[in-house]
């Protein structure tokens, strides 16, 4: 018995030792993508986690404008007296706006001998601190209440009584009218961390009453792009830094709304910040809608990414369902939203986002109907998505732009049940005959495992985008899986198992347009679902790249325009492949592959051989590994440790034109010969 296990072991090692020689044609395959771009990487983004208020969204004063729901009252959260003011909350008979009927009233406090005297106001906390350096802040608040002075705007230390920049904002304030103050604050110093405060503070004394009423009180530090109401900078550069080609908007819970009468709707963010009621958010907070349609547009128009536009499909996460009767306002609403995006300026809606500063059309070639409409826990949500919903949307948006490809918010194996093994023929998956012209949308939150296991999901499927994945279970554990905790942070086995599924997803790419990542960023403080690319807080140290946020960049920044076929000595396992070529590159050819060998511990010898390639023909390989050896390692941005090792090297072609290397257990790597001396290195 021993010896028979020798020998199997012996066996192994020479099995392992051979190549996995991989010949790549040098025609036929696949045009990946639609619409003239090659098969993207992208995100997902709804403001959960703090992502978008408190994170992407660069305002720096949290509760800026006391907004509030039925989920979320109305309160001076955030906010502390300065001097002994008193603070109070008021709705006054002449608000800031309809959007905006609360405010803050801001009162010098007794003492035994009357009021206080000096100087009074408040400070904001932020979003758990307010980072602070040598740049200039761009700040407003609009006060109502006679007052003959000037108010102090300052960025300042919750520790110590370091100031670290102030300025004087002469008061243009006075009675029963709202009249906006605006300033610039260049601090003298950097602060030397984040736990500091925005205070404003005036003389109660120049007061008519003793006291002011303020409201939308904001501080935006300099932003991505410089647009105004923009995004935060750190942030934006390390999305721009993937080379996505996608941004899903608005995503997930939050396009849905907790009601029927507290969906996420798009005319809610328009114009002017004092004309915004916010949202009632589906992730334990209230939003602010600061970070509106036309943010996300000018996000996507910055970046050039290519947009898939959620519209809302009659259905809430409390199970109500709008009725077939019911339902056209909510299709015309859908289409008026097209009509603000993609329309010209001449049109209704077009004009409307023309007089906000975008005459021209944002190209609009995505459109999703609803979200995850096929979750068992949304009594009659599915039925009445299958009978009518889908249907009435899909009819109505091929109608008015029938070049816009139409997603349905579910895969043709939704729903499954809990464990089963999905795929292309589940019985209760929705029949995409009686709408022809759409496509699904899959949603694989797995376990590492899982994801390898479904690398060939979609080889015989309909067309579909990845709207959301990630690794977020760890192997083995919980089953059903759902019932056990996410990991903290993403881990390295996840993101090789992302990188695999990925692969696969690039193979299919003549019918799946892209893939999306989700959710993109967590505010460390508060968050409700750990797994995302990015981690971060207040203080920029502390944005964390996560492990998954390497993979997927290596591969966005080696486009493929059309897959190329391939032979093998080898099945796929533990290695696995794609091969294609990039037109825009000069028809630079491209290997993607990622090794996946859990229960041994081999390197794997590869050999890629691109037909027609002469020998001497230089290629760029980049190699991911785990720097630590541990495949549940990950990027904590508490120690600020990178754990992904990144090694490139250029390759030359032997004498028969293939270009060998060896891949470590674990890793992700991608062979681009239009990135090594052949031609130049390709930016999207």
């Amino acid at each position: 018995m021993v010896g028979l296990r020798l020998a199997v072991a012996v066996a192994a090692v020479a099995a392992q030792a051979v190549a996995v020689d991989i010949v790549v044609k040098a025609s036929g395959g696949n045009e990946t993508g639609k619409f003239g771009h090659p098969f993207g990487y992208g995100f997902l983004h709804e403001d959960i986690n703090n992502s978008g208020d408190g994170g992407l969204y660069a305002e720096l004063i949290q509760n800026r404008a006391f907004q509030y729901s039925r989920a979320f009252p109305v309160s001076t959260a955030h906010y502390f007296p300065i001097n002994g003011a008193s603070l109070s909350i008021q709705n006054l008979s002449v608000p800031l706006s309809k959007a905006l009927p609360a405010s803050m009233r801001v009162a010098a406090g007794r003492n035994s001998t009357g009021y206080s005297t000096g100087k009074i106001g408040f400070e904001n906390e932020g979003y758990w601190g307010i980072a602070v350096s040598r740049q200039k802040y761009t700040g407003s608040f609009w006060v109502k209440g006679a007052y003959e002075g000037s108010f102090t705007a300052s960025l300042q230390s919750n520790l110590t009584d370091d100031v670290f920049g102030s300025v004087e904002v002469e008061s243009k304030a006075v009675d029963d009218e709202w009249i906006e103050h605006t300033f610039e604050l260049v601090p003298e110093k950097d602060a030397p961390n984040s736990n500091n405060t925005f205070a404003i503070t005036f003389d109660a004394a120049g007061t008519k009453n003793g006291y002011l009423d303020f409201n939308l009180i904001s501080l935006f530090p300099p932003t991505y792009k410089n647009r105004k109401n923009g995004l935060r900078i750190d942030l934006a550069e390390a999305l721009a830094e993937m080379n996505p080609s996608f941004l899903r908007f608005p995503g997930g819970n939050m396009l849905e709304g907790l009601t029927n009468d507290t969906y996420w709707d798009w005319k809610q963010t328009l114009g002017p910040l004092k004309d915004r009621p916010g949202f009632q958010g589906v992730w334990q907070y209230q939003q602010t809608n600061g970070l509106g349609i036309m943010e996300y547009l000018e996000w996507a128009e910055d970046m050039g990414l290519q947009i898939v536009l959620g519209v809302w499909a009659g259905l809430a996460l409390d199970g109500g369902v709008t009725s077939k009767e019911d339902l056209q306002p909510f299709i015309e609403d859908a289409l008026n939203e097209i009509e603000f995006v993609s329309g010209p300026a001449d049109s209704t809606w077009g004009a409307v986002r023309a007089a906000l500063g975008h005459p021209e059309p944002f190209e609009l070639n995505y459109v999703e109907v609803g979200n995850e409409d096929w979750l068992a826990g949304y009594p009659g949500g599915w039925d009445s998505y299958k009978e009518y919903r889908l249907p009435m949307f899909y009819e109505a948006i091929q109608a008015a732009y029938p070049h816009i490809q139409v997603i349905s918010s579910s895969a043709s194996s939704d729903p499954a049940p809990e464990g089963a093994t999905t795929g292309p023929n589940n019985v209760e998956g929705i029949n995409f005959n009686n709408t022809p012209g759409v496509i699904g949308d899959y949603h694989p939150y797995r376990r590492p495992d899982e994801l390898v296991e479904e690398f060939d999901r979609f080889d015989n499927d309909i067309g579909h985008i990845v709207g959301e994945v990630a690794a977020t279970h760890v192997n083995g554990g919980e089953t059903p899986r759902w019932n056990g905790p996410l990991n903290a942070y993403p881990w390295w086995i996840g993101a090789v198992g992302e990188a695999i599924s990925l692969i696969g997803y690039e193979r299919n790419s003549d019918r799946i347009p892209g893939t999306f990542y989700a959710p993109v960023i967590k505010n460390i403080n508060r968050f409700q679902w750990p797994i995302t690319l990015l981690q971060f807080s207040a203080d920029p140290k502390q944005t964390t790249r996560a492990v998954t946020w390497y993979c997927w960049t290596l591969f966005a920044h080696s486009p493929i325009s059309h897959t190329l076929p391939t032979t093998s000595n080898s099945s796929y396992g533990p290695l696995y492949w794609v091969s294609g070529k990039d037109e825009a590159r000069g028809d630079a050819l491209v290997w993607k592959g990622a090794v996946y060998n859990t229960t041994n511990s081999s390197t794997v010898p590869v050999s890629v051989h691109f037909q027609g390639v002469a020998p001497g023909t230089k290629a760029s390989l980049t190699v991911l590994t785990n720097a630590v050896g541990d495949p549940y390692a990950f990027n904590n941005p508490f120690t600020g440790i990178n754990i992904v090792n990144t090694t490139t090297s250029e390759l030359s072609a032997g004498v028969s034109g293939a270009f060998e290397f060896v891949l470590p257990e674990l890793s992700v790597a991608v062979l681009d010969t239009g990135k090594a001396g052949n031609s130049t290195s390709y930016r999207r």
